[in-house]
């Protein structure tokens, strides 16, 4: 399994966007994005997924170099088209453009219908918390069948539908972010499982005909199985509430057979509530109380000396220090997908190789 430094795989992401067709700065975009996720310890939602976003393209799912259009403008709230562009890129110009209202009127309501796969929603919270600014995100996927069961259900009626709320840094806490998947797991957790052939932990997935599994096979092999939501009732009630936020509120319809594409593409819907915290509180009184209770909640005596409390976020810049010293790991598998989708587009794999520095 090879351990790539950060900048190399970013410069081998950036060339196959290139040659894929990207232009401007959209294969840097891409490729940051996609790095970064890897290096917060989220390679469910890093370089892993290229080999998919190039057969997107390929197939006229995906579009590249698609700027947003605004289809409504209410000062405050916005309706955006992502026009099934990178996510990556439809994301961080929606935004831009959302923090743009904010500043103006000290909230903005966007809706963001049909972007391309948005990969990790907690990228665009830290573009707003950046800001200054809290943002609350729910996101929904149409495009392709359900991954998720229902609870109480034995087959999957919907995607993994994050939920992400991220509150800015302070002087002395960096930004607090909580961007989860509303299933137990994040789909592509369980395609690094397959990946790597190994098992998922009991109580994650359900085959075909509704039983308990942890054969990773079962989410890559038709008929489908299922993940299950998190913490039962509770995170199918929130995985629900996301797909009507996202998928009724932006216009760009929910999961269901009819919204179904032939070729399987992945086209996200997200709501996103952007506004300014000192609108409703001074600065002081933010920044003191933020402060006091982060470190109330982490001085609460760990039950386990070896594993203290921690806040959201936290995990993500462990992992991102880690990570940044000594290199991204790539499994075997993930590494020979990316050298197809190179391939494919023209680039010569010992050109490749050589940009990853891999031997």
């Amino acid at each position: 399994m090879p351990t790539i430094h950060h900048e190399n795989l970013r410069a081998a992401v950036r060339a196959v966007c290139v040659a894929a067709g990207s232009v401007g700065d959209e294969p840097t975009i891409v490729a940051d994005n996609l790095v970064h996720a890897n290096l917060t310890g989220h390679d469910s939602h890093g370089v892993g997924m290229l080999p998919r976003y190039i057969k997107a393209l390929q197939e006229g799912e995906l579009q590249p170099n698609a700027k947003i259009d605004l289809l409504a403008d209410m000062g405050s709230m916005l309706v955006v088209d992502g026009k099934a562009g990178y996510g990556q890129s439809i994301g961080r110009q929606a935004m831009a453009l959302a923090i743009e209202r904010a500043r103006e009127h000290g909230v903005c309501i966007m809706a963001v219908r049909r972007s391309f796969h948005l990969c990790r929603i907690g990228a665009w919270g830290e573009q707003c918390a950046r800001a200054g600014f809290v943002s609350i995100h729910y996101v929904n996927v149409v495009g392709h069948p359900g991954l998720v069961a229902p609870w109480r259900g034995s087959d999957a009626r919907f995607a993994t539908n994050p939920y992400c709320i991220t509150m800015p840094a302070t002087g002395a806490n960096p930004a607090t972010q909580l961007d989860m998947a509303t299933s137990i797991v994040a789909h592509g957790k369980v395609r690094v499982a397959k990946n790597k052939g190994e098992r998922m932990a009991p109580g994650v997935l359900i085959n075909n005909r509704g039983q308990p599994t942890t054969d990773p096979n079962v989410m890559f092999e038709q008929p489908m199985g299922a993940i299950l939501p998190f913490a039962e009732h509770k995170g199918y009630g929130m995985a629900l509430m996301s797909e009507l936020m996202a998928g009724v509120l932006s216009g760009g319809r929910t999961c269901r057979p009819e919204t179904d594409h032939e070729q399987d593409t992945i086209l996200n819907n997200m709501l996103s509530i952007v506004f300014d915290p000192t609108r409703l509180v001074d600065s002081g009184f933010y920044n003191a109380e933020m402060d006091a209770t982060i470190a109330h909640v982490k001085g609460s005596p760990p039950a386990d000396l070896a594993l203290p409390v921690l806040v959201p976020g936290d995990p993500e810049r462990a992992a991102h220090a880690e990570r940044t010293a000594h290199g991204v790991p790539v499994d075997d598998e993930t590494w020979r997908e990316l050298e197809t989708a190179a391939i494919s587009v023209g680039l010569e794999v010992t050109d490749f190789r050589r940009m990853a520095g891999v031997n």
